[in-house]
């Protein structure tokens, strides 16, 4: 089930509905009192997006993020004793609940339902209605979509991240690798990097960073972007390309007919990391970061760097889910 709250009307009622009663105004209980909470928070910060509800309830294991006046809504799959038609019909009392709780209208709500990884790539497109909306964060400007894919095109989590990088590359050559639509790239930019380096696979992403960066003033010949598999691009370096501060963010598990194997973050990211490195700047700095949980470390594998793990700084408040990814910032010292 996917976009805009118009399931199929279903051909079995609820066999409880109490119990689907008694979940949603638990939910909309929980939805309140977060409101609630941050109702200054956000403008504090100087955002407008941010995470309102993270399976607090544990009945109603939703994730639902605010964009500006929107809502964004996901489900996460796990087992459940509800038909197909019945678990639309709770789906709609759900959504129902918070678009009622917030004030938000129907027409502003989305809803995607993001299916366990089982050897497709990525951001996957599932709806053919487009919709797009201008939302702001630590004032710059991001196109997010609600409607096409499973992510929005701006990860909440990294917020920190984000800021960290900017506060640190001013004068400096920043790369961005598995970049998606360029977010990081942009508050580089607007760190006055001297210079910025995007790299991802797809040109739909690239298309959409060099949207992001024009979105903000961000011009000009001493920003690149580059259409490439993150590993095949540090591979392919000359030796005197050297980069001050580097963003590394890639998925847990991906595929595509334009590499010659699948990535796998846990078998993969040492062999992208050091050669990552042999591009970094003495005293330069990479930002690895990746959301699968059950991620080990080696770092024994760096013995020219200082790795330091850094979640716990990383991870914003709006959050509950505290690992939601993990981080690290790797200083290179010979």
């Amino acid at each position: 089930m996917s976009d805009f709250f118009t399931p199929p009307k279903p051909v079995t009622p609820l066999p409880s509905p109490e119990v689907t009663a008694r979940q949603s105004e638990e939910f909309a209980a929980r939805l309140r009192k977060r409101a609630k909470h941050l109702r200054r928070w956000p403008t504090k910060q100087d955002i407008t997006c941010f995470r309102l509800y993270e399976r607090d309830v544990p009945e109603v294991p939703l994730v639902v993020d605010r964009y500006e006046d929107h809502l964004h809504i996901g489900e996460f799959e796990r087992p459940h004793d509800r038909s197909d038609e019945e678990h639309v019909v709770w789906l709609e009392h759900m959504v129902k609940a918070a678009a009622k709780t917030l004030d938000v209208p129907r027409s502003k709500v989305f809803f995607k339902q993001r299916k366990r990884q089982r050897g497709t790539a990525q951001h996957e497109t599932v709806a053919s209605r487009h919709y797009q909306i201008e939302a702001k964060e630590g004032g710059l400007k991001f196109q997010v979509n609600l409607s096409d894919y499973i992510d929005t095109g701006l990860f909440l989590d990294h917020r920190i991240t984000r800021s960290m990088v900017r506060d640190e590359v001013a004068g400096k050559r920043f790369l961005n690798l598995f970049a998606y639509t360029g977010s990081f790239t942009v508050y580089a930019a607007d760190g006055a990097a001297a210079s910025t380096t995007t790299v991802d696979l797809s040109n739909t992403y690239l298309t959409w960073a060099k949207e992001n960066m024009h979105l903000n003033g961000f011009n000009g010949d001493s920003h690149e972007f580059i259409a490439e598999d993150a590993m095949a691009f540090v591979n392919n370096l000359p030796a005197t390309a050297v980069f001050d501060v580097a963003f590394v963010d890639p998925p847990t598990f991906s595929n595509s007919k334009r590499t010659q194997k699948d990535w796998v973050v846990q078998d993969d990211y040492i062999d992208l990391l050091q050669q990552t490195l042999k591009h970094i700047a003495r005293d330069g700095v990479i930002y690895f970061s990746n959301n699968y949980r059950q991620f080990q470390m080696d770092e024994s594998a760096f013995p020219g760097a200082n790795v330091h793990e850094i979640s716990r700084q990383t991870v914003p408040e709006d959050f509950r889910n505290r690992r939601i990814h993990r981080c690290w910032r790797i200083t290179r010292t010979s």
